[in-house]
């Protein structure tokens, strides 16, 4: 080996996989301007464009863009199935750019309608809900096999820093230059991710595959790979490969997991909501402007980004955790409603966001060592929808609440709904005995590391 190679390999991921570099790029640029398109959006129909019901606009809004990631699951999982995830890359970004652009040049000409704001949102949304399952498939064709980790955890936290940036420059935005100047930037971003993605080189699907086998026959792994059929490399060509099984028949065999997943939807329910009752409490309680809009954003994104990084350094078992982080939540999300002021809430919103950092880091590792390697992308596209599908509805609901119910009521709603969710997954961890990881071949060698019972 020579001197270069591993000085290269100290380089960070984007910097030594130029293709990588690209396409993190195009994800950081799409996720920070959908992100500032929502946000803003939301504060100019808060603090400016909306009348009497601004609070129900706001969550119609929002309802409208965070429909499309559940509704159109099964058709996306279709598409990157079937067309090759460059070209599907590529064209998402560019639509959505040549949405956005048009709507801004409106918007600069005149006012642009409540119902064009509307079928904005659903076009950057419907685009994103496919770019952002397809980045995710594609990661093996981008990288060595040696690399996945890193760039898995590359894109996990780009998602959390194009939030972070995108929560944050959307209402500052709407203050310096309206509406108009939140699609043309959207719009912009968009149009210059395109390129970046079709730039890039992708492996196809059977190299990556290939390569993943050629680091076994190298003995780089002594434990056997399992191929795309969910059966082992080694067994390969031995009888007829298993017939995948359907999302229901993988629910069905997974009952703790699947009443780990139906709490959390519940809570999703309330902690959501926060995105509407964020932008109403600056308005009715703190009397402010879309800076601390941008600064309350930044601290629950700040916190989210704090809680993946330290989640994985939490005591006690998932559970448990999982548990006590609803519990905080409560008290976090209930505070404001108590105690008004700037302090308040943006302490409030950064123990929230850590509570869902660490909550996703232990939560998603205990699936990925319970559920098996077959029934992964079936189970995590079931994970999506369920945990996905009490947006629309928390944002409607809080929404129309907003126009009877102050801001303060509607924080302290919030903090009353996780107590009993908190309560009924702690009773979960203490009467339901985890399911236990199904071993195949390709997994036993690694079954003995994780005690029987045991999921931290």
């Amino acid at each position: 080996m020579s001197a270069a190679e591993p000085r290269a390999r100290r380089l960070p991921l984007v910097l030594r996989n130029p293709s990588f570099g690209r396409v993190w790029t195009a994800q950081l640029l799409t996720q920070a301007a959908g992100r500032m398109f929502q946000v803003g959006a939301v504060w100019w129909l808060v603090g400016f464009a909306g009348g009497e019901r601004r609070g129900l606009e706001s969550g119609l809004f929002l309802m409208v863009s965070t429909l499309p990631a559940v509704a159109l699951a099964p058709v996306v999982a279709r598409v990157v199935a079937r067309h090759a995830h460059r070209t599907v890359l590529a064209v998402a970004a560019a639509v959505a750019g040549a949405v956005a652009l048009p709507a801004a040049l409106w918007a600069y000409t005149g006012d642009l309608p409540m119902a064009a704001v509307y079928a904005v949102g659903l076009a950057l949304a419907a685009c994103q809900a496919v770019f952002d399952p397809c980045l995710t498939t594609s990661v093996p064709e981008l990288v060595e096999d040696a690399d996945i980790e890193a760039a898995t955890g590359f894109e996990l936290s780009t998602q959390s820093l194009a939030g972070l940036g995108g929560g944050l420059l959307g209402p500052l935005l709407v203050d310096a230059g309206g509406l108009p100047a939140v699609v043309a930037v959207c719009g912009t971003a968009y149009l210059l991710a395109a390129p970046l993605v079709a730039s890039a080189r992708f492996r196809h699907a059977t190299d990556a595959t290939d390569a993943t086998d050629a680091t076994d026959a190298t003995g780089a792994s002594d434990v056997p790979q399992d191929a795309p059929d969910g059966s082992t490399a080694a067994g390969a060509g031995h009888g007829t490969p298993p017939a995948p099984r359907t999302l229901r028949q993988v629910l069905a065999g997974l009952p703790f997991i699947r009443r780990v997943l139906l709490c959390f939807a519940a809570a999703n329910l309330f902690t959501t909501a926060v995105y509407v009752v964020m932008p109403l409490y600056t308005r009715g309680v703190l009397h402010s402007t879309g800076s601390t809009v941008a600064t309350l954003e930044a601290a629950l994104g700040a916190g989210t980004l704090a809680g993946s990084f330290t989640g994985a350094r939490v005591p006690g078992r998932p559970v448990a955790v999982g548990s006590a982080c609803l519990a905080v939540m409560a008290v976090a999300l209930g505070l404001p409603g108590l105690w008004a002021g700037h302090a308040t809430a943006i302490g409030a919103l950064a123990v929230a966001g850590w509570c869902v950092g660490v909550i996703g880091v232990r939560f998603v590792a205990l699936f990925q060592r319970l559920v098996p390697t077959a029934d992964k992308p079936g189970f995590f596209a079931v994970m999506q929808a369920l945990l996905g599908a009490t947006f629309p509805l928390s944002s409607l609901v809080f929404g129309a609440l907003g126009d009877h119910l102050g801001a303060r009521a509607l924080c302290l709603v919030q903090g009353a709904g996780l107590v009993p969710v908190a309560l009924a997954l702690w009773w979960l961890g203490g009467r339901a005995r985890p399911d236990a990881p199904r071993t195949s071949p390709a997994n036993a060698a690694t079954a003995h590391l994780t005690p029987a019972g045991e999921t931290s």
